[in-house]
């Protein structure tokens, strides 16, 4: 699994110009789901997630993590987080998990995510096309890859 973590002031998710979900301050995540990712990635990176401490504390230092500050999660599904470049200048999916797979492993991580932060998780729709809106606050974007625990 890969995701793109944005700290935000506020983000949202639209489908067909209508707003699906909405939070203020929290956490956008983007999630790309590759054929090779498990339960086992699903628990890892919403572990890691939950206490990745990337909000500022009373001394303005990134000492919080979600779990201190007590605020929204989005999670939008996003594919094209696993595109190779290499060759030419098509990205190829061919890594990306297929629907029947990635359905039940981003559900997992919405519901891993959840367990942890004891609060539900806004989503966009698996699948659909979504306009994502945010204020990145920072900026504060961080990536994280389970096949690559650094």
């Amino acid at each position: 699994m890969r995701a793109v973590i944005q700290r935000v002031s506020e983000a949202s998710v639209s489908i067909d110009n209508e707003i699906v979900s909405a939070i203020d301050t929290g956490i956008l995540i983007f999630l790309g789901i590759e054929i090779d990712d498990t339960t086992a990635d699903s628990i890892w990176l919403a572990n890691k997630i939950a206490h990745l401490r990337i909000f500022s504390d009373e001394k303005g230092r990134m000492n919080n993590s979600i779990l201190d500050i007590d605020e929204e999660v989005i999670v939008v599904s996003q594919f094209t987080l696993h595109a190779k470049t290499k060759k030419g200048n098509r990205p190829s999916y061919i890594k990306s998990a297929k629907p029947e797979q990635a359905i039940p492993l981003y559900r997992q991580f919405k519901e891993d995510l959840s367990k942890l932060i004891s609060r539900e998780i806004c989503s966009g729709k698996f699948g659909a096309d979504m306009q994502v809106s945010l204020i990145n606050d920072g900026p504060v974007t961080i990536i994280i890859d389970t096949k690559n625990k650094e």
